[in-house]
C-alpha cells in the first residue's frame, strides 16, 4: 500500500480548514507599522519576496498593504514614498477569515471581493494569514490525493 503523507490533511470528502492550511504552511506574518513609509513597506515585500503586509498597531490589525495599493494610491496620484506614511494608502476595513473556514469560502470571497491576501484572526487576535496562492496550492493538492486515492481503489 502506497503511503499518503497528505492523507491526514485531506481525510476523505473532508473539507480543508483555513487552521488546516496555516499548520501546514506555517503561521508567520509579516507586519508594519502604519506610520512607517511606504517606501519601507515595498522594500519589505520586496525583500521577503511577498504582496502584503498586515498593519499593526499596538499588536493590533488595523489594516493591510499591497502592492495594488501602491500601484494605485502612490505611484498614479504622484506621491512620494519615502514622504507618504503607510496609514494614508492602506486598507482599513480588512476582510478576514477564521480557523474554522474551509478553503472553498475563502476562496469564494477573494474571487468576489478581489482581493489576495487574508488575514486569520482567531478570538479577536491575528494568527496568521493565507492568500490565493496558499488556497490554489491547498485545492490542486486535495485533488491529487484524491485522484491518488480513487486510482489506488481502482487497482487493488
Amino acid at each position: 500500500m502506497k503511503d499518503y503523507p497528505s492523507a491526514a490533511l485531506w481525510g476523505a470528502g473532508q473539507m480543508t480548514t483555513v487552521k488546516q492550511l496555516l499548520d501546514q504552511k506555517g503561521r508567520e506574518v509579516l507586519s508594519i507599522h502604519p506610520d512607517a513609509t511606504v517606501f519601507d513597506a515595498i522594500k519589505k515585500m520586496a525583500d521577503k519576496n511577498v504582496g502584503s503586509l498586515v498593519v499593526l498597531e499596538d499588536d493590533k490589525l488595523v489594516g493591510i498593504i499591497t502592492e495594488r495599493h501602491y500601484a494605485r494610491k502612490v505611484v498614479l496620484e504622484g506621491r512620494a514614498s519615502p514622504a507618504t506614511p503607510v496609514r494614508t494608502i492602506m486598507e482599513t476595513s480588512v476582510i478576514y477569515a477564521k480557523p474554522q473556514q474551509s478553503v472553498e469560502e475563502c476562496m469564494a470571497v477573494m474571487t468576489d471581493k478581489k482581493i489576495r491576501h487574508l488575514p486569520v484572526i482567531e478570538n479577536g487576535r491575528l494568527i496568521g494569514i493565507i492568500s490565493i496562492g496558499d488556497l490554489v496550492q491547498a485545492i490542486i493538492s486535495h485533488q491529487q490525493f484524491t485522484i491518488e486515492q480513487l486510482e489506488f481503489y481502482i487497482h487493488r
